[in-house]
């Protein structure tokens, strides 16, 4: 674990502008890779749940082993968090039935129990507390429950109940914005607006993934799930390797 002027260095990066940018690039690029997998590789939700499972259990494992934070480790991880959040959506709200509304609401109560868990055991949800083994699992398995909760949620209001991408993106985008607003003028906690934002920016991702390669009687714009994946990928490093990441030593 680093230290700066005596206190620990998160793992986990600052949040500013460039965060919010390359944590919804990064969600969309889950909806479309999730199902460029899942659907055009015609590997179906299970198998694909493993395989994105797999690899995310992987760099998490990287992660927690690194001595201190990593933007391309990081944001690789966080990819992996949308990528298997998209498919294991999926597969519980299509191949097992549940529905988009149950798997939202089953979701939902395992995302609360995490976090109320971790707090309980660490007392902290601050991202400035990321710094210890146990806080990242705690960190990481909130983030992929939420990540998988905000797939469900895109997907039924777009599809379920026919709101459409355009008009689901802008709802989402709409909660976003109140959720900035109340950051800099309330006096909620940042933490909880935090965790709030990080949540909405996943069905965001996920209606605009799925505006981007749905097809066009479907209110698409029909691209492929290859090529809309592989110009995310792209803008990602871009911002990686251009905007410089700091770790975080606050809470936010």
């Amino acid at each position: 674990m680093r230290m700066v002027d005596g206190a620990a260095l998160s793992k986990v990066p600052e949040v500013t502008l460039a965060f919010w940018v390359i944590k919804i690039l990064a969600t969309t690029l889950g909806e479309t890779g999730g199902d460029a997998v899942s659907m055009s590789m015609d590997l179906g939700y299970l198998a694909s749940t493993g395989i994105f499972m797999a690899i995310f259990m992987i760099a998490v494992a990287i992660q927690i082993r690194a001595k201190a934070f990593h933007p391309a480790l990081y944001w690789l991880t966080i990819i992996a968090t949308t990528t298997v959040g998209t498919t294991l959506a999926d597969f519980t709200d299509r191949s097992l039935d549940v529905g988009y509304a149950g798997g939202s609401a089953i979701l939902l109560a395992l995302l609360l129990c995490s976090l109320f868990i971790w707090h309980r055991t660490l007392g902290s949800l601050a991202i400035g507390t990321i710094s210890t083994p146990q806080s990242e699992i705690f960190y990481w398995v909130t983030i992929m429950l939420s990540q998988t909760l905000g797939t469900a949620l895109g997907d039924w209001t777009a599809d379920t109940e026919g709101l459409g991408y355009a008009v689901s993106a802008m709802i989402f985008g709409s909660l976003l914005a109140m959720v900035a607003a109340a950051y800099y003028r309330s006096k909620i906690s940042h933490t909880a607006l935090f965790w709030a934002a990080f949540i909405l920016t996943r069905p965001l991702g996920a209606v605009v993934g799925d505006f981007l390669d749905k097809p066009l009687n479907q209110g698409g714009l029909e691209l492929s799930r290859y090529s809309a994946s592989a110009a995310l990928i792209l803008s990602i490093l871009l911002l990686i390797f251009t905007l410089k990441q700091k770790a975080a030593k606050s809470a936010h």
